[in-house]
């Protein structure tokens, strides 16, 4: 069953890019006592990814942490190096933290994983943002299949 608010987001190991290297860190350590907005999506450098959803997180940036928001976080099951390329490709600078899931760990523990086999993708995640308090789902915004409408900076900004 996929998590659902009110539920404890699972504590998982993610990596981010470090000095030259991926950095092991926890869901914990990324959540705890901390009031962030999430979101992911199905692969970095795809179409509406890059088009559409994280740009709209860079430019509502400012505006989100107006609202008491400790990070913002794009998650995609791609790993570190990738998601560190494509933050610099995105002109994310230091204001959207890039999250591998290159395993699926994360993705799958809260059942938002999606099976792309037949599209060459292997696993990915469903498109979706959410708003965090201290490890738990506050806001859900989960996407149909295919879609970009729910899970949009702006429609986090209303819900903050």
């Amino acid at each position: 069953m996929p998590i659902q608010v009110g539920d404890r987001i699972p504590n998982v190991t993610l990596y981010i890019m470090g000095e030259g290297a991926p950095q092991p860190v926890t869901t914990d350590e990324l959540l705890s006592g901390k009031r962030v907005v999430l979101f992911a999506l199905p692969g970095a450098f795809t179409p509406t990814c890059s088009a559409s959803h994280l740009p709209g997180f860079v430019v509502h940036a400012d505006d989100i942490y107006e609202k008491e928001i400790d990070n913002i976080i794009c998650l995609s099951v791609n790993d570190a190096f990738v998601m560190d390329a494509w933050g610099k490709a995105q002109n994310v600078d230091h204001n959207i933290l890039m999250v591998a899931d290159g395993n699926a760990d994360f993705t799958e523990a809260i059942g938002l994983d999606e099976d792309r086999h037949d599209r060459g993708m292997g696993i990915r995640s469903q498109r979706y943002s959410m708003i965090i308090e201290d490890g738990v789902v506050r806001s859900l915004n989960l996407e149909e299949p295919g879609m970009f409408a729910v899970s949009s900076a702006e429609q986090i900004l209303e819900q903050l």
